[in-house]
């Protein structure tokens, strides 16, 4: 199999794994919600909601695991490899054993003093937190395992545990209806039973496919390793946090303006935000492996070539599904909650229109993490994400609304995108002229045949299936004009000769 191919088969598994995903959780929630209840339902996630804050530390654990076993898998220094795969694995199980040290030793002032819990639910929720913190430790082990699924290119195996781990939670949900014994306990027990699932998965497929995966023995310990490794994951963690900070920051400046009924509305935006960015982020993750690669082989110009790709693709998918929303976001909240909260619509345009202008330039995230540069680049275009707070706060103060207020998230948002081109430019030598006509000049018409199209469907259809007409339109349309003028010659070549392959 070619790169090419590669690129779009691991593509085609992202996306048909978050779609089935997405649907079993739909009815997962729903059998979870009518066997626990209201009330352990809320404890449940109240409880494990204080764990998985933690969860951006995986999070970048594994993009600095990935990183660098692509990196030299480009130099071909398999003794690397080995060496960057079992220190990582041991960082990790140092780290997590740590971490979940200190997170059970908070388990009594959390659980008694630091939550509003029914008081004859303390002791169930006790022991709910316990196994949710054996659980974060395990998710911890298996991010240095996953990154080396992704960095092998072997995304369509970790797509079928995630599809498995899906359909145990629908199963495990269903059964919970027909259980005697305490219901919050035995799902927090099946949770992590999946959870186990997928390590035994993971681990059997990796030990007899991955000649670098074994477990470690701390004698395999390297500082300079470690050290490499927690340099790249330190500014990682910090650009992750700056993300959190700005995402939870916005939360508490709304509500501190406008009170807890606003949240309602940010909270349901940044629900349908993130539920839309598996379509961008999925041709990244199945990209990064080669663009780190080429990097690592020391073919600086194939890398750009790359994130140039991963650019003007993840804007125009994700443009192909938010568009649509955009425009349809009314009728669409209407459907989904029946009652909509005020300013639930506008906020969750903003944050769609504020993932679109990140987007414009994603590849040079992807480009910069290659190179492995990360101070500079990081303190600069992460910090600046936080400016977003400062902006909220004076537009409020200038007495704008809470919808007007958050359209200079957006703002940032876009900024920050451009900036990304300077930085690049002074880190890596990034030719912007070329960047803007391959990227900003090719995406610009077929973004304005997807928006025409939006235009058209809301203003000469009344159908009560108006966004699904608007979608398929958007996917077909938009995907003719990327054809005709966002795809180079080699591109379209390609794909006319893989399609005609399969004949």
């Amino acid at each position: 199999m070619t790169n090419s191919q590669r690129i779009i088969v691991n593509t085609a598994a992202q996306y048909i794994r978050t779609l089935i995903n997405t649907f079993l959780a739909l009815f997962s929630t729903r059998f979870v919600l009518a066997a626990l209840g209201q009330t352990d339902f809320g404890v449940y996630f109240l409880v494990a909601g204080v764990i998985t804050m933690f969860a951006f530390l995986t999070n970048a654990s594994v993009i600095t695991t990935q990183r660098y076993i692509s990196f030299y898998n480009g130099q071909g220094q398999q003794d690397k490899i080995h060496s960057i795969f079992s220190n990582s694995l041991l960082l990790h199980i140092v780290i997590g054993a740590g971490l979940v040290a200190i997170i059970l030793a908070l388990c009594y002032p959390v659980i008694y003093y630091g939550l509003n819990i029914p008081e004859n639910r303390l002791e169930a929720a006790s022991l709910v937190y316990v196994i949710t913190s054996i659980m974060f430790f395990v998710s911890i082990i298996l991010a240095p395992i996953r990154a080396l699924f992704i960095a092998k290119e072997n995304i369509v195996y970790i797509s079928c545990i995630d599809v498995l781990d899906g359909l145990l939670k629908l199963l495990f949900a269903w059964l919970l209806l027909f259980a005697s014994s305490d219901r919050l306990i035995l799902y927090a027990a099946l949770m992590l039973s999946i959870q186990i699932i997928n390590l035994l998965a993971l681990t059997i497929f990796a030990s007899k496919k991955f000649p670098e995966f074994h477990f470690p023995h701390f004698k395999e310990w390297d500082n300079s390793t470690v050290r490499e490794l927690s340099t790249f994951a330190g500014w990682t963690l910090y650009s992750s946090g700056c993300i959190v900070a700005r995402n939870q920051g916005i939360a508490v400046v709304l509500n501190l303006f406008f009170g807890a009924i606003i949240n309602a509305a940010y909270g349901i935006a940044t629900q349908v935000s993130g539920s839309v960015a598996f379509v961008s982020s999925s041709i990244i993750n199945a990209i990064n492996p080669q663009l780190v690669k080429a990097e690592g082989a020391k073919n600086r110009s194939l890398m750009m070539r790359m994130a140039e790709y991963e650019s003007k693709y993840a804007f125009l998918l994700l443009s192909m599904v938010s568009v649509p929303l955009i425009f349809e976001m009314e009728t669409i909240l209407r459907w989904w909650l029946g009652e909509v909260p005020e300013h639930a619509v506008a906020f969750c345009q903003i944050t769609l229109i504020a993932a679109l202008c990140d987007q414009l330039s994603i590849g040079l995230t992807s480009a910069i993490q290659a190179i492995g540069n990360l101070k500079t680049y990081t303190l600069v275009f992460y910090t600046t994400k936080l400016l977003t707070l400062v902006a909220i706060w004076a537009c409020i103060k200038l007495h704008l609304s809470a919808s007007e207020a958050l359209v200079s998230y957006a703002v940032v948002e876009f900024v920050g995108s451009l900036l990304r081109l300077p930085l690049l430019k002074s880190i890596a030598g990034l030719n912007i002229a070329t960047f803007c006509k391959n990227v900003f000049g090719r995406i610009f018409v077929p973004f304005l045949v997807i928006c025409g199209t939006c235009y058209a469907t809301q203003h000469f259809l009344t159908s009560g299936y108006r966004f699904f007409v608007a979608l398929v339109g958007s996917v077909l349309l938009g995907g003719i004009a990327a054809w005709l003028t966002c795809l180079d010659e080699n591109e379209q070549q390609f794909i006319y000769s893989y399609i005609h392959r399969h004949d």
